[in-house]
């Protein structure tokens, strides 16, 4: 597709950060093919407008989704039915790159299709490719009822309203205070996340992002604590902080206000205002990352009952090597990512740090591969997520002359990740006889593939879908419950994933 898209960025700079029926790729995913998340409880009036909401792309996604959900629950409607239920499907589509865009197309065209055949009476599609590509989508699939972008996304309810599909006034509505700011969704409801700003102010060359959600726009420090409060209050446990870049939050608040919350007062805020037991930061620009920062960290990490801002950090480098790193606009250089790692596993001692990096870029030599290499061997991250770079219309590496061949891209990204399958075995070997504090995510059955264990969960250097896991064996006298706590002793290590046993309960 090829559609006008430096326009947008006006047009979506001054929206609110939380549109009230607007609505995420899990970090370190790909976040062109990052499964559906379709797994909603179904919540409204049993009467009403039967949704389907289908999430396609990022976390940011999962939290735009969750908000519709609430809104339209709010209005009448009756959501998380199976999509062949539905009266309506919404796809919250995603733009990010080629495989994203092919997999909304292709669940748009899986809805229409149901359309064509049962009583599904209308098809919505809604999220970031329609707000980079709308004119073209609604010339290319005429099926589809309704387009909204991301500057749209308000009228979604009086959309609706005014083509018959939800009421003018829906008897059971919800009042106003006690209606839910969100739905959860996914299979583990005690872990979320929180949106702490919507867009982007730095300028990467391979990057559309601000293209379709804008400029960096901070949401309000009380609004996110009540967020997250609410979040506590239906059971959520640990709780991901995310943004397009997590340590920019407040920035564009002290432009106007000198006095305005930045990150480390927010965290404050929600260790001091809220219950969740884990806090966990993605999407940290070592840029970013402040001595004071550092602090809030180390500080969280010698608390004797365990820390509730837990020792890790995503850090999107991107790159390692510094010719690369200038061609894709990265605030970032070598030195400056070794000084902040210092900085943090100086100060937070067993940190875990995680970090994405692109591989292919327009113009990468062997040698640039090569750096970025040497420079993931030095700093052994324990995790790594790694892509070949993807073309993005509209973006300035788009136009870049040395695109790199497919076939290189691929070579380089399967050597990337056996250097890191060993830098990752090896960490988790060092983990053998250590103890952790585990929180359990699913407890296994009678159909699961080996009956030595009972249950899956995660310790604080595992993130959930985007890192390994913690096996857990069985122990006398102990029932496994998903979003619960249990504390562990690693008793082996695979690649990716540590096998423990139960301590304490």
């Amino acid at each position: 597709m090829s559609a006008p898209v430096r326009g947008n960025v006006g047009r979506i700079r001054e929206l609110p950060v939380f549109p009230v029926t607007s609505g995420p790729v899990r970090p370190g995913v790909d976040p062109s093919v990052a499964p559906v998340s379709f797994e909603p409880p179904v919540e409204g009036p049993d009467d009403g407008l039967r949704i389907a909401l289908i999430t396609l792309g990022c976390d940011k996604n999962t939290v735009d989704s969750e908000r519709m959900m609430a809104a339209l629950v709010g209005h009448g409607a009756r959501v998380g039915v199976d999509p062949e239920e539905a009266d309506v499907v919404i796809v919250n589509t995603c733009g990010f790159i080629d495989a994203a865009k092919e997999q909304s197309i292709e669940t748009l065209l899986e809805a229409c299709e149901l359309k064509s055949q049962g009583e599904l009476r209308a098809v919505v599609a809604v999220g970031c490719m329609v707000q980079r590509y709308q004119d073209d989508l609604e010339r290319e699939i005429p099926e589809v009822d309704l387009f909204m972008g991301l500057t749209e996304l308000q009228g979604l309810v009086p959309e609706l309203r005014s083509r018959g599909l939800l009421p003018d006034e829906a008897p059971d509505l919800v009042p106003l205070m006690e209606r839910p700011l969100r739905i959860l969704t996914g299979e583990s409801r005690h872990t979320s996340f929180l949106k702490i700003s919507e867009g982007c102010d730095h300028t990467c060359a391979f990057c559309a992002i601000p293209m379709m959600r804008g400029l960096h726009r901070s949401a309000p420090l009380d609004e996110l604590v009540a967020e997250a409060q609410g979040l506590a209050g239906a059971g959520v446990r640990e709780i991901n902080v995310i943004s397009q870049d997590t340590t920019w939050y407040g920035r564009d608040l002290r432009r106007r206000d000198p006095s305005a919350p930045l990150l480390p007062d927010l965290l404050r805020a929600l260790l001091e205002r809220t219950e969740v037991d884990w806090y966990r930061l993605f999407y940290m620009y070592p840029s970013g990352i402040t001595p004071e920062l550092v602090e809030l960290l180390a500080g969280s990490a010698e608390r004797s009952t365990g820390p509730r801002l837990v020792p890790y950090l995503d850090l999107p480098l991107q790159h390692g090597s510094d010719r690369v790193l200038k061609a894709m606009r990265r605030p970032e250089r070598r030195d400056s990512i070794r000084e902040k790692v210092r900085w943090l596993r100086d100060a937070v001692p067993g940190i875990t740090l995680r970090t994405t990096v692109i591989v292919g870029f327009p113009g990468e030599t062997d040698d640039d591969f090569r750096e970025l290499v040497d420079l993931l061997e030095e700093i052994e991250f324990d995790r790594v997520g790694a892509f070949p770079y993807s073309i993005e219309d509209g973006t300035r590496a788009a136009e870049m002359p040395d695109q790199v061949d497919d076939d290189v891209k691929r070579d380089r990204l399967e050597e990337l990740l056996d250097v890191q399958r060993g830098i990752s075995f090896e960490k988790n070997l060092d983990q053998i006889g250590a103890r952790h504090r585990v929180l359990v995510d699913r407890v296994l059955g009678e159909d699961d593939a080996d009956p030595d264990f009972v249950a899956i969960g995660r310790t604080e250097g595992q993130a959930v879908d985007v890192d390994g896991s913690t096996q857990l064996l069985g122990a006398d006298g102990w029932s496994p419950e998903a979003g619960r706590f249990v504390e562990v002793e690693i008793v082996d290590a695979l690649d990716y994933d540590l096998i423990a046993k139960v301590v304490t309960t």
